[in-house]
């Protein structure tokens, strides 16, 4: 497809994988999500040189297994040849019995490894991106295949570096390498969605003495609803994202009562007041994840509401302004400066509405949309770079023929006009005569061309192949979009979670007032009791939920179930039943296929075992034959 064209071309995707995804080493050093922690004493849990050899194993085994060229399902098919049950065996065993835990990390790093080789070697970019996707294939079967508590506290959350450059790099898990990486298979095993479910609901939590590692949540079972009444779970990603959800519609209440309530006399009401304070402290979030984790996290969403809060900013500081002039001054400058005021106040309203889609993306519908939209914007750049090209082209050779006519440039703001309208797909021919006959029509028609007919058609192109990339792998890319969110969430650096605007009370009290000075524990514990003043009708909330939860897992306990568990219609009475004493087990057995092997397999081998059989028969038939003339010479 043409999108996919272009994506290979500039090195962004690779149209084989079957995943709209840019999975290019570029990439992963692009797509960090919020800092990881930079503590040097975070340590690998396996030396770093170990991890390395493990990896090194993998690749060999890699390149031996997918040694050439090959159709891309000969690897993702759930009874690959290539990818066989020895090949996962052997993958398992490349770490031993003490280092199997790395074996998933190992798998990822050296999907980085293809993807960026594929890169840098063009001309097996192919066979290099197949192997990316083979190192997804068998990390998703060991995953599948693990054991749950080893799998989520080993295999998927310990923390595991290698070497580069004699280096050991910053010791990552799995959940968050998959992320970096957009591993949607990996991110789509049912695994790894059970242990980002858990750290979703805050089942799974950082260690209190080690930010590095997590520990089941110790009230996880508690049906006690005082146990519940912690402030600490809002560190839990779910009430983190509800709070912000919370937050964001109160900000568009404040924001749509602001705008139907104007003051003619120019001053600043109460709910002025709240709307500014909360943009003051989404401000001061927005800096400071930038100042700790830097330009990785600056995407599409950081742009969109740099550009809402500098339009609140423009509209507070012309409020300012116009206060600063009495009423009924003789120049009008306050009544001036207020209207100017709400009229940035007013075009800000769509950016409010649109904003909700960023708090929104936990559900599913809008999480899917949001994904394609994303890819249709990052297609766009391929767009609007010809266009500039073309745009600067044209304009010059416009602004050249009025210069020349004339010796002075007049007529600039109607050529960059009619320019725009063509863009719009509404060209006005008109006026373009007097460049420089027959010139200048020529020119805005050759314009209208290439613009309307060639570059709007490759951009309906590429959002159409957007689309559909995205459509096929809706499901994959929602959880990997879920996945990225709890993460965002997980690693974010604050110990204490204060959400805007209540971040302005860290900012501006408890930090500058009482950090410096106060020991830790005595600093905790006055967070502690900020947190749970101003959360209090939200823990109220949860604490009955996770009431709830708590009965649900002592209920699955009891069975001998995941804590997770639920008991759907079809399971309510599967435990009364016994299939194999029945025979109804043997009668299925007999009339299931045998996915394993391939249909003409199955049937040369059945033909084989006939002839076989008529072979047996025949030298029995021989025998017979030579005994019987052996019994007739003797007689």
């Amino acid at each position: 497809m043409p999108g996919q064209a272009w994506s290979r071309f500039l090195g962004l995707n690779h149209p084989s994988r079957g995943h709209h995804d840019r999975n290019g080493w570029w990439d992963e050093s692009r797509q960090r999500l919020l800092p990881t922690y930079r503590d040097e004493s975070v340590q690998s849990a396996i030396p770093a040189q170990k991890v390395t050899e493990v990896a090194l194993r993998i690749r060999h085994l890699i390149e031996e297994c997918v040694p050439c060229e090959l159709k891309e399902s000969q690897i993702t098919s759930p009874h690959s040849k290539v990818i066989s049950p020895k090949v996962i065996q052997a993958a398992k065993e490349a770490g031993g019995r003490e280092h199997g835990a790395c074996v998933v990390f190992c798998l990822l790093v050296n999907k980085s490894w293809w993807c960026h080789q594929a890169l840098l070697e063009l001309w097996d970019a192919d066979l290099h991106y197949l192997r990316a996707t083979a190192c997804e294939v068998i990390a998703k079967k060991i995953i599948e295949s693990e054991n749950t508590e080893y799998l989520l506290h080993s295999v998927l959350l310990k923390r595991y570096s290698i070497l580069v450059d004699g280096r050991p790099t910053h010791p990552v898990n799995v959940i968050e390498k998959a992320v970096d990486l957009h591993a949607l298979r990996v991110i789509g095993s049912s695994g790894y969605q059970k242990c980002i479910n858990h750290l979703w609901r805050g089942w799974l939590v950082q260690d209190e003495n080690d930010p590095a590692s997590f520990v089941d949540y110790r009230d996880k079972d508690n049906t006690s609803y005082i146990a519940h009444l912690d402030p600490d779970r809002m560190r839990s990603p779910m009430y983190q994202n509800a709070t912000q959800m919370l937050m964001s519609f109160i900000y568009l209440a404040l924001y749509t009562v602001a705008m139907n309530t104007v003051n003619e006399d120019g001053g600043i009401d109460p709910v002025e007041v709240l709307l500014y304070l909360f943009t003051l402290g989404f401000i001061c979030s927005d800096v400071t994840k930038f100042w700790k984790a830097g330009y990785y996290i600056f995407n599409f969403w950081n742009a969109f509401n740099s550009l809402l809060y500098g339009l609140l900013v423009t509209s507070f500081a012309l409020r300012c302004m116009a206060l600063s002039h009495p009423q009924g001054d003789p120049d009008g400058l306050r009544h001036r400066f207020s209207t100017l005021s709400y009229s940035f106040l007013a075009v800000s309203a769509p950016m409010f509405w649109a904003r909700l889609l960023l708090y929104l993306d936990s559900f599913r519908f809008f999480g899917a949309m949001l994904v394609v939209l994303k890819v249709m914007m990052k297609e766009s750049i391929i767009f609007f770079a010809l266009l500039a090209f073309l745009v600067v082209g044209f304009l010059q050779a416009f602004v050249g023929l009025d210069y020349a006519d004339d010796r002075a440039v007049e007529d600039i703001m109607f050529i960059v006009q009619s320019m725009a309208n063509t863009v719009m797909q509404s060209p006005d021919f008109s006026g373009f005569e007097r460049f420089q006959p027959p010139f200048g029509l020529i020119l805005y028609y050759c314009f209208t061309f290439v613009v309307m007919v060639i570059l709007l058609n490759i951009l309906i192109a590429l959002y159409n192949s957007a689309y559909e990339d995205i459509y096929e792998n809706a499901n994959d890319e929602y959880l990997a979009m879920l996945a990225q969110k709890t993460m965002t969430f997980v690693r974010a650096p604050d110990e204490n979670v204060f959400i805007p605007p209540f971040n302005l009370i860290e900012t501006f009290i408890l930090v500058p007032f009482l950090e410096w000075w106060m020991d830790k524990k005595t600093y905790k514990r006055i967070n502690d009791i900020v947190m749970g003043i101003i959360y209090s009708p939200l823990l109220l909330i949860s604490a009955y939920f996770e009431t709830r939860w708590a009965r649900e897992i002592l209920v699955n306990r009891a069975r001998g179930d995941a804590d997770d568990d639920t008991v759907e219609e079809w399971e309510q009475m599967l435990g009364q039943l016994d299939f194999e004493s029945d025979g109804w087990k043997k009668q299925v057995d007999a009339a299931k296929s045998n996915l394993d092997e391939d249909p003409a397999v199955s049937e040369v081998k059945k033909l084989r075992e006939e002839v076989d059989k008529l072979k047996d028969i025949i030298l029995s038939l021989r025998n017979a034959l030579g005994k019987g003339d052996a019994q007739g010479i003797e007689s």
